[in-house]
């Protein structure tokens, strides 16, 4: 069957059973399929049992409440029935049949019949109407795996040739006499023989020859030895993300959260992460894997210390400055005409190859050795049962247009090969191929490529995506997302440059940034309904459907998390294509992410592009709303005078613009800089804001002003006036409509401390203890550690109530302990001691 049929086939057939699921029909559905299966007479095929798996696994799912389980479950079944449907299975044919069959009585609200008709059913020619398919969002885990971290992306196919360059590279590992190749894995009990050597690999050579493939491979096969943990680093993802030269600082950060260490501890500059990696991996026997390095200065910053650590870096040139830090370089040649022939018999099967040896021989030479080059005219083999490799070589030997970036001599063969299958593309998918080129970002799923196409169709998009992957033409990312090879998306842009009309690219890119800016406020408006704003959505979300208030939907954090390179890159392309007012938006809804999670790099150019479209845009008070936000990442910076820059071009703005709560809100953060540089006028400026915030009619703004007064004033030694403010700022926050309980508690927990410096110990206890339980349930684990530890200290006291003591200072341990805090072996020894004085 086509691809392309097979793909719609599949994809109305999988969503039409998702749809029975929520009809009186579901169990009768369940025994037909299961009847299905059962009644084959002839032995099951391996493809029917994977395919009986898929329908089981899917129906498990659905009777859970778990979004991860049934999404992966339904891309399950949809794949695995895709394939069967192109390898022409009689098992498949009939399942699509049977429940398009159902369906259909379903609609008609008949009784569904055993057998008969599904049973005599021939396969649609189109696919069946399916259920409304909501917005698909994918959230990876938010919890790290127990144990070391193991990070080395999976192999997706079998890993063939390179065996003298494994053995090359497992030389410092491997017993004497014993050699690696392609198949085989390191004994568990291999050691390092020389303990305290860090080994340093670059594998170097041209775009597509295989140095990931080679890299990943190897990790795999060195998993026993190195038990400290095995790091992965995409340096192509990083620049696309952070920009270039920022990538360095947010490759270390990604190691330490890996190692363990909390992103509140994180140090903002790259000279005190790269310390503090190396002491966190001094007593640790680790591997890094750095993919697509382009400078020495980034595998410098990520040599790990511990003895018998291993350093394995991928880039297209051979990086021989990092020669003089013990480095190795390992040129890969491109393969040899026998190992490019083994490799293409290997993915599309050594029986195509040997109808014509000869024409297969030429398919290899025309790739010129290129794995990337093979895989993909293996890929038009596979797909296509009807190509024969003689025409192929035919089609390859055309020397039009090929890549530059690929060049090996005078040709590029993976132009060749990619326009090959371009031309197998109908004209609806092709013009998709195309517009997923213009889409700004890493990955994108069936939602976002929807919003690029201007459709709501998301089984269409989805019916493009599978197209597109099983042609090979995208990649499919662990978490369902897909992405562009980069050589694939500049032959996509290619074409579309040339073949679409002009202005479709800020089309498609407005469509884009429209998504996203639905999708972010809707989150933003779910971790704090009543958080100030500037941007009036109410149009944009009037007819949306909100993911994050639905059963089983993504925690608004968790979604904003996983989508951040995507939304940086959506923020990027909107200045160029003057898209201002949107990307001023999509900037302050964004803003909340960084507010609970601190990457203060993307902060601080969100909020920097933001400002400046808002500025573009003539939206005075949009901008004094993101420079005051702007003011926060600066200050975690230690960049102050940039920071009292932006606070006063934001008071400036909010003159102008006459909003009297947009300029109380800029005195608030005013006032946080001048806490550090002029009190007094610190506590003027929270008491102007708290006086605005009234007049405007923003109770919670006025409330969290007098906070930061109160803590002001303790902090100054006017401790009276400082418990009556915390007083009454708590008090306000838990008199809102919507009360903030979060905020509340950290004014308790001001309020508790103010009252022990004033000696007031015994009323200072239970306001802590109170603002310590609030904190724990509302997962404010740094704040609530910071109460446990002021409880602590006043039980430490002479003649104090210790009967809490080592309950709190446990739980301080195990919240520093689980953030990688660097105070956990100063706690660990506190604990120790109390226990000691405890028995004695």
């Amino acid at each position: 069957m086509a691809v392309e049929v097979a793909a719609l086939a599949a994809s109305g057939a999988t969503s039409t059973l998702v749809g029975l699921a929520v009809t009186e029909a579901w169990t009768h559905t369940r025994t037909l399929v299961t009847r299905l299966f059962s009644r084959r007479q002839d032995p099951a095929t391996t493809g029917d049992e994977q395919l009986r798996t898929a329908v089981e696994e899917l129906a498990a799912a659905l009777q859970s409440d778990e979004g991860h389980s049934l999404g992966g479950a339904t891309d399950h079944l949809r794949r695995r029935l895709r394939h069967s449907l192109r390898e022409e299975s009689d098992t498949a044919r009939e399942l699509v049949a049977l429940l398009g069959t159902l369906h259909r009585e379903t609609e008609r609200g008949a009784e569904p019949e055993a057998g008969q008709e599904a049973e005599r059913a021939a396969l649609p020619g189109t696919r069946a109407s399916a259920p409304p398919v909501v917005i698909s969002y994918d959230v990876p885990s938010a919890l790290r795996p127990e144990g070391p971290p193991s990070e080395i992306p999976a192999m997706r196919t079998r890993f063939i040739n390179r065996a003298a360059e494994l053995t090359d590279l497992s030389g410092p590992w491997w017993p004497a006499g014993t050699g690696a190749t392609a198949t085989t894995t390191a004994p568990a009990t291999t050691t390092c023989p020389t303990a305290s050597h860090i080994d340093i690999r670059v594998l170097a050579g041209p775009p597509g020859v295989g140095k990931s493939a080679l890299a990943k491979h190897w990790a795999h096969t060195m998993r026993e030895h190195f038990t400290g943990g095995r790091l992965y680093v995409d340096f192509a993802t990083l620049r696309d993300r952070t920009g270039i030269g920022a990538d360095m600082t947010e490759a270390v950060g990604h190691c330490l959260r890996s190692l363990g260490v909390d992103d509140t501890l994180l140090p903002p500059s790259l000279a005190e992460r790269t310390a503090l990696f190396q002491h966190r991996t001094s007593g640790l026997r680790v591997l890094l894997v750095l993919d697509d390095v382009t400078s020495p200065a980034q595998v410098r910053a990520l040599i790990p210390q511990g003895p018998g650590s291993a350093v394995l870096a991928t880039s297209t040139t051979r990086l021989g400055e990092l020669t003089m830090d013990g480095a190795r370089p390992l040129a890969l040649d491109p393969l040899t005409p026998d190992a490019a022939l083994l490799l293409l018999a290997d993915r599309c099967g050594e029986a195509r190859v040997a109808t014509d040896p000869e024409a297969a021989r030429r398919v290899a030479d025309l790739c010129s050795g290129l794995p990337v080059a093979l895989h993909v005219a293996a890929a038009r083999l596979l797909n296509d049962r009807h190509l024969t490799l003689s025409a192929l070589a035919t089609e390859l030997a055309d020397e039009k247009g090929r890549l530059a970036a690929l060049s090996v001599g005078s040709e590029s063969p993976v132009t060749v090969a990619l326009d090959a299958s371009y031309r197998q593309l109908s004209p609806t998918l092709a013009h998709g191929y195309r517009l997923l080129a213009w889409i700004p970002g890493l990955s994108f799923d069936a939602a976002t490529v929807a919003a690029a196409l201007g459709s709501d169709d998301i089984q269409g998009a989805r019916v493009l995506l599978d197209v597109l992957e099983d042609m090979s033409l995208l990649e499919v990312m662990e978490d369902r997302r897909y992405r562009f090879h980069g050589l694939v998306r500049v032959h996509a842009m290619g074409h579309a440059a040339a073949g679409e009309p002009q202005g479709t690219e800020i089309s498609v890119v407005r469509r884009v940034l429209t998504h996203y800016l639905a999708l972010t406020a809707l989150a933003d408006r779910s971790v704090r309904a009543d958080r100030l704003r500037v941007g009036n959505l109410d149009a944009l979300l009037a007819e949306r459907q909100d993911p994050f208030a639905t059963a089983g939907g993504p925690a608004p954090l968790d979604w904003l998390e996983a989508e951040r390179a995507n939304i940086m890159a959506v923020l990027r392309a909107a200045g160029p294509l003057r898209l201002y007012t949107e990307g001023w938006q999509l900037a302050e809804g964004f803003t909340v992410l960084f507010l609970h999670h601190r990457h203060l790099g993307d902060w601080r150019e969100s909020l920097e592009l933001g400002a400046r479209y808002a500025r573009a845009a003539v939206a005075p008070a949009a901008e004094a709303r993101l420079r005051s936000l702007l003011s926060r990442p600066l200050m975690d910076l230690g960049e102050y005078d940039e920071a009292e820059g932006e606070l006063t071009a934001a008071r400036a703005c909010a003159e102008v613009a006459g909003d009297v709560v947009l300029l109380a809100s800029a005195l608030e953060f005013s006032a946080r800089y001048w806490d550090r540089f002029d009190p007094p006028r610190a506590i003027t400026a929270y008491r102007r804001s708290m006086e605005l915030n009234a007049e405007g009619g923003e109770p919670r703004g006025a409330a969290i002003a007098a906070f930061f007064l109160g803590r002001a004033q303790a902090a100054t030694g006017d401790l009276t006036r400082a418990l009556t403010t915390l007083g009454q700022a708590r008090t306000e926050l838990l008199s809102l409509a919507d009360p903030d309980h979060r905020m509340a508690a950290r004014a308790s927990a001001a309020l508790g401390r103010t009252l022990d410096h004033l000696n007031r110990t015994d009323e200072a206890v239970p306001t802590l203890r109170e603002a310590a339980t609030t904190l724990r349930e509302r997962k404010a684990h740094a704040y609530e550690a910071e109460c446990l530890l002021d409880l602590a200290s006043i039980a430490e006291r002479p003649g104090a109530d210790r009967s809490r003591l080592l309950e709190d200072l446990t739980r301080a341990l195990t919240i520093h302990h689980a953030m990688g805090s660097p105070l956990t072996e100063d706690l660990r020894e506190r604990l120790n001691t109390a226990q000691s004085e405890s028995r004695g």
